[in-house]
């Protein structure tokens, strides 16, 4: 039977009590990850695999993100294996979306941004914002800055009912 202590769901559950991020990020590099300082990981991307994942320093991974390093679907075409791996390698300073999916051997360069929802299925250069099923780069991290800086907004240090107020009254919401 699995030690309970040690599962995802567990130190998911000290972090949330905690108020911590950091216990699961710690979890994960007991489990093979490596992980660079300052991350923010909001996701479960534990893989059987965990030695084949890298992530740099300053690193968001939003929630319902998924890493795969290997694929069975080989299987079907070759009979005699089970699988394909590869290694999966974020840079330094990168934000991956909302539901996103890395597949295995994908690069990410230093800062690159993953839109919501994307599956990357091929490596990107550094500076790069890719979105889209599969991932392409829609811009460059430049012209993203260029592009939101309008309606840029903290809302660091603010309690919920502040921090609606403000949005509500101050805040410049995007329209498309």
């Amino acid at each position: 039977m699995k030690n309970i202590f040690s599962t995802y769901y567990f130190a998911f559950l000290r972090a949330k009590l905690s108020g911590n991020n950091k216990v699961l990020i710690d979890f994960y590099r007991k489990k093979g990850i490596k992980i660079g300082s300052g991350c923010s990981i909001f996701s479960n991307i534990l893989t059987p695999e965990a030695y084949l994942v890298t992530i740099g320093n300053n690193v968001t991974i939003a929630p319902g993100c998924r890493l795969l390093t290997h694929d069975n679907s080989v299987s079907k075409v070759w009979p005699e294996y089970t699988d394909v791996f590869g290694r999966i390698n974020i840079g330094d300073n990168c934000f991956i979306g909302a539901d996103s999916i890395i597949l295995p051997g994908v690069t990410l360069g230093d800062n690159c941004i993953v839109a919501a929802g994307s599956v990357v299925s091929k490596s990107h250069p550094g500076g790069a914002v890719i979105a889209g099923n599969p991932a392409r780069q829609i811009t460059d991290i430049e012209r993203y800055r260029d592009k939101v800086r309008p309606f840029c907004f903290s809302t660091r240090n603010m309690n919920e009912i502040d921090k609606k107020h403000a949005i509500l009254t101050e805040a410049r919401l995007i329209k498309k």
